[in-house]
């Protein structure tokens, strides 16, 4: 957490210095590792509870938790000085995971990350970071994000991530998101980005309310995926729209459980994703 904190603050300070959309930028070419370490019970017994997954004694981690105990070495490579990118701003949005196997919470995971490319986008630049996790040298989990920093840009020259619309899928419950939920996960992953924390906060940088982080999101739609029959291997998951706390919302999924969606009462989609699981 500690490190991650620093990590904000040293990019608050260097993003007003980079420039996004420069010619010829170029990525850090270094990786950055974290030695191999068993993921420390309380910490994980309160992720699980946050995000909605069952905890039990024993069971294999959350899909999504090796990227929450990786962030902070991303953080640190995108505020380093030869990020091309300045952080402030920067959104995540969109996140592949493939589990090679189940992780047991006991087992040394070593956590590597690096940026991966740089990418023209239609609103901007966006950079893919890469997360390994391996155990005894065996890669048995990784992870690709895109975060996009925005700027003007060409859009006859731009690549835009192109897609069909996902048909409306139904819906499966309904989540009462309380105000405080962004800085009670931010205890718990150590994310405390202003936009999540206080509405005060969030409105420097363009929100009228805090907003839900998006990790959390993904993490509370795959503990009702996992809720079904079937070791999940791989989801892939896009970040459509923020949730403004306090909030309800629905989270919807097809009667297969492949794929799943969160939205506001309104209709607007705010996640969409899907799942495989091994065979």
């Amino acid at each position: 957490m500690t490190s991650l904190s620093a990590s904000l603050v040293r990019g608050a300070v260097t993003s007003p210095f980079k420039h996004p959309g420069r010619p010829g930028a170029t990525l850090p070419t270094g990786r950055l590792t974290l030695p191999a370490a068993p993921a420390a019970p309380g910490p994980l017994a309160a992720y699980r509870r946050i995000c909605g997954f069952p905890a039990p004694e024993s069971g294999p981690l959350p899909l999504t938790y090796p990227h929450v105990l990786a962030f902070p070495l991303a953080m640190r490579l995108m505020t380093g000085r030869d990020f091309p990118l300045p952080v402030v701003g920067l959104v995540h949005t969109w996140i592949e995971i493939r589990s090679h196997r189940p992780v047991q919470p006991g087992e040394a995971l070593e956590l590597t990350v690096y940026a991966a490319e740089l990418t023209a986008h239609r609103r901007g630049t966006e950079v893919t970071m890469v997360t390994e996790a391996r155990v005894g040298g065996e890669l048995v989990w990784e992870s690709r994000s895109g975060y996009l920093s925005r700027h003007a840009t060409k859009a006859e020259t731009a690549a835009a991530r192109v897609g069909e619309e996902a048909p409306e899928l139904p819906a499966v419950a309904e989540w009462r998101l309380p105000g405080d939920l962004g800085r009670r996960y931010g205890a718990v992953s150590g994310d405390r980005n202003p936009i999540h924390l206080h509405p005060l906060t969030a409105r420097l940088f363009g929100f009228p309310r805090a907003i839900a982080h998006g990790m959390w999101t993904v993490a509370r739609c795959l503990a009702e995926v996992d809720k079904r029959a079937g070791e999940l291997r791989t989801v892939r998951a896009e970040f459509r729209a923020p949730v403004l706390l306090p909030a309800t919302v629905t989270y919807a999924a097809d009667p297969a459980g492949n794929a799943f969606a969160l939205r506001s009462a309104s209709g607007r989609v705010h996640l969409t994703g899907t799942v495989t699981r091994a065979l």
